[in-house]
């Protein structure tokens, strides 16, 4: 091979070298930026569930969230979080949307969100500690079974056993699994998973959430330790 021509592989590799470099500095970037931007809607999502008292306020605000989280979507194809918080914030309006008796919208609202979790789930079932299995399990134990929407205690059973497996630590995880087991009237399942949960180290990060968890979890240990 010629001087030349070894000079020029050189250069290619070279450029290959610094392309590789620059594309991994901006999926660094990229990853720093989506955890920031999930957080922001993290504590966003909690600051409304737990904290506003306005019914109203609090359907309008998690609409709001839900398009937020379609944009990262787009922003950021072929990444589960934003899919799998799309998908817990249209479960959160179809949750409100029954509560306030609109029951077409709940209904609606439930199906999409079912299906954007479902895509989520596929993506990545372990991304947010197994949020796309919790989300779905929860969803099938609570909405109503067919003909009115697509309930089913077995399937929420799977989802919610993959959760825990996929993340074993995460605390919405056990949190809904030891809910789930508790309706299903298994209590010393329930208080199993549930005090396991309180073990796992408190959120920093997401301290609004994380208070409002293991508020509801002590609270029902105490239900179950009285016989209810």
């Amino acid at each position: 091979m010629s001087a030349n021509l070894i000079r020029q592989a050189l250069y290619v590799l070279a450029c290959v070298a610094v392309c590789m470099c620059n594309s991994g500095e901006a999926n660094a970037v990229d990853a720093k930026s989506l955890n920031t931007d999930i957080l922001d809607i993290a504590n966003a999502w909690a600051h409304v569930k737990f904290e506003v008292k306005d019914t109203a306020l609090q359907q309008k605000q998690i609409a709001a969230l839900a398009e937020r989280a379609s944009a990262l979507a787009q922003k950021y194809p072929g990444r589960a979080e934003p899919v799998i918080w799309k998908g817990v914030l249209l479960s959160e309006g179809a949750s409100m949307a029954s509560e306030d008796h609109s029951m077409l919208t709940a209904r609606s609202l439930a199906y999409e969100a079912r299906d954007t979790l479902l895509e989520a789930e596929k993506m990545d079932p372990a991304a947010l500690e197994a949020g796309a299995p919790t989300s779905l399990g929860v969803l099938y134990y609570r909405v109503p079974s067919f003909p009115i929407a697509f309930g089913d205690t077995d399937l929420a059973r799977k989802y919610l056993e993959e959760a825990v497996r996929n993340a074993p630590n995460g605390m919405d995880a056990n949190y809904f699994y030891g809910d789930f087991l508790y309706n299903q009237h298994d209590n010393a399942g329930a208080q199993r998973v549930w005090q396991h949960a309180l073990s796992i180290p408190p959120n920093k990060e997401r301290p609004v959430w994380d208070k409002a968890r293991r508020e509801v979890i002590q609270e029902n240990l105490e239900k179950i330790a009285k016989g209810k």
